[in-house]
């Protein structure tokens, strides 16, 4: 008398591949409900915006950097290498070093209203995007 594997009362065993099994004669473990049904989310430490937003912040850092920086070296470098220049007189008397050196602090002000500037047009906004969606995640995470 043989066996017949197709007249067998059990459906032959298949391990889902997704569950690891401890020993090979256990069942595969049920899927929870809410993982079945809920589409993968991407969470907001690897959202897109976060990257556009260091982008925007990198970019405002540079350009106040380098209008305040680049201006005194500028300034340096007229004064190591071009002392003619520096000691001409430009307006009654008073040399263009002098004028050039009171011109820092202007520059230095302009930095900063172009740091202002680019923080409340570019930055802020994309934060202030950001940390919504950071609270309705937070929010739909204490509801689970």
């Amino acid at each position: 008398m043989s066996h017949d594997p197709s007249h067998s009362p059990q459906p032959p065993y298949e391990p889902r591949p997704s569950a690891p099994l401890t020993y090979p004669w256990q069942p595969p473990l049920p899927e929870p409900a809410h993982v079945l049904h809920r589409p993968p989310r991407t969470p907001v430490g690897h959202h897109r915006d976060l990257r556009v937003l260091r982008g925007a912040y990198r970019w405002q850092r540079r350009t106040a950097t380098l209008t305040a920086l680049g201006y005194f070296t500028l300034f340096l470098v007229l004064s190591a290498g071009a002392p003619g220049v520096m000691t001409r007189p430009v307006v009654d008397g008073i040399p263009a070093g002098l004028l050039l050196a009171l011109l820092q602090l202007p520059v230095t002000w302009l930095a900063i209203a172009l740091y202002e500037y680019t923080a409340r047009v570019h930055v802020d906004p994309l934060a202030d995007r950001i940390r919504a969606e950071a609270a309705l995640d937070a929010r739909r995470g204490a509801v689970r």
